[in-house]
């Protein structure tokens, strides 16, 4: 791990940010390669890009926006004493290599770290959590739809765990319970309004996860540059729509609400 070269692209870096970790001033930095395919997501070079090189599809282009870790950690020597906190998100962090150095070198600066995450890894969640050097202070997590659709919907076709229902479901109540555990005021739990995928019903089966004094966060759907090129043509919830199924999760999770 130690090996891992520094200055070769890795990511995106946002340097300052209001809303990525709450109550703190913070950077976020947004990892390279997703284990989920979600239609809706709009963060294709990093949900694509596993590899450095070209032949995964990434282009120049894409590598040229994105930072390298060395960035990164010059990033945060210059910020010390006016960030206080830093994002760790993706793709899928809990994949990524560069995770365990980065909260490891982020925490010597005095960081505190606030880890995303899609919730299908518990393993690599449970392990995180269990090292006192790794341990995130701040969890978010991402609940997609009803469990039971993520086998057909979420996951990656190429999986060998496409289909597999009950596989899916058993990974993300058992990511649910890990992030739970948790205190009220150091985690969160986040959904995008996707018309197709949250629905009343679907509401339902995602509360029936949560703890009841969960943070529910939210969030509109963005019909634009979707992983799925058909979702681009799915319009938004409207307003009112969209505050009716917040008023409707609030029925079960009095924390949940629209960011």
């Amino acid at each position: 791990m130690a090996d891992l070269p520094l200055d070769r692209p890795a990511g995106v870096l946002v340097k300052t940010t209001c809303v990525d970790f709450p109550g703190h001033l913070a950077g976020s930095f947004f990892l390279k390669g997703c284990n989920l395919r979600c239609p809706y997501c709009y963060n294709r070079d990093l949900v694509l890009g596993f590899n450095d090189d070209k032949s995964n599809g990434e282009s120049s282009e894409s590598h040229s926006s994105q930072n390298t870790i060395e960035e990164l950690f010059n990033h945060l020597e210059k910020r010390q004493g006016i960030l206080t906190g830093l994002t760790i998100s993706g793709g899928e962090p809990l994949l990524n290599p560069y995770t365990p150095i980065i909260i490891k070198k982020a925490k010597e600066l005095g960081y505190l770290i606030k880890l995303d995450t899609n919730g299908t890894l518990p393993d690599e969640l449970e392990a995180l959590l269990n090292d006192k050097e790794l341990r995130p202070d701040f969890i978010a997590m991402d609940i997609k739809t009803s469990p039971s659709r993520y086998a057909t919907e979420i996951c990656n076709k190429t999986s060998p765990f496409f289909a597999k229902t009950e596989y899916w479901e058993k990974k993300v109540k058992r990511c649910t319970k890990l992030v739970a555990s948790y205190p009220a005021e150091k985690r969160e739990f986040r959904t995008v309004l996707v018309p197709p995928l949250v629905q009343k019903e679907d509401i339902k089966k995602m509360a029936g996860l949560l703890p009841q004094d969960a943070s529910w966060q939210f969030a509109q759907f963005r019909n634009e540059n979707c992983l799925d090129p058909s979702y681009n043509e799915i319009p938004p919830y409207t307003d009112s729509e969209v505050a009716e199924l917040i008023e409707y999760a609030q029925t079960f999770i009095k924390g949940a609400e629209l960011r």
